[in-house]
């Protein structure tokens, strides 16, 4: 399977959902049944990177994807020389929801490329619609590990899974 160059919106009669397996049943339930209810609810924005070529049912398969929604957090569980300069009421930041890759993409940096892409899609938002930081509840300990070392802080745990963050201006200064 090779990836096509953009990431683009779900479209349920374009993309192949039911094929996608990244070897996470959450997160594969997450694109095969939740994306598009959460586009349509209006809670959440899912974009996916298509393979290059249709399978035999004419759909293409999804690569990558990464789903991201609009969220807050209580500043007391932001460190506290950044929480001290906020506001007492919560805090609004963009929420890094999901966040995938098909198995057999896996070990061609498409992880770390699909992270970039959801980080710019941000950054694009950010510019009509501000929020302080992007959160990421990691499902696992290798989650946590990918996020850290792509620059994202401890902020809390919370119901057994740490949630990381990224401030809105380190995300900026990376696509001046």
């Amino acid at each position: 399977m090779t990836p096509s160059s953009l990431f683009v919106p779900l479209d349920k009669g374009l993309h192949d959902r039911e094929s996608f397996d990244c070897g996470r049943h959450e997160l594969n339930d997450y694109i095969r049944r939740m994306a598009a209810v959460h586009i349509r609810a209006g809670v959440g924005h899912t974009m996916v990177l298509p393979a290059d070529s249709p399978e035999s049912s004419g759909k293409l398969p999804i690569c990558a994807f990464f789903a991201v929604a609009p969220g807050s957090v209580k500043r007391v569980d932001l460190p506290e020389d950044m929480a001290r300069k906020l506001p007492q009421y919560p805090v609004p930041v963009f929420v890094l929801a999901q966040l995938a890759v098909h198995v057999r993409c896996r070990g061609t940096g498409l992880g770390g490329i699909t992270l970039v892409r959801a980080l710019e899609h941000l950054h694009r938002v950010n510019s009509f619609m501000k929020a302080y930081a992007v959160v990421v509840d990691c499902l696992n300990d290798s989650a946590e590990a990918f996020h850290l070392k792509h620059g994202f802080s401890r902020m809390c745990s919370t119901s057994g899974r740490t949630r990381l963050f990224l401030p809105m201006r380190t995300v900026s200064a990376l696509f001046r």
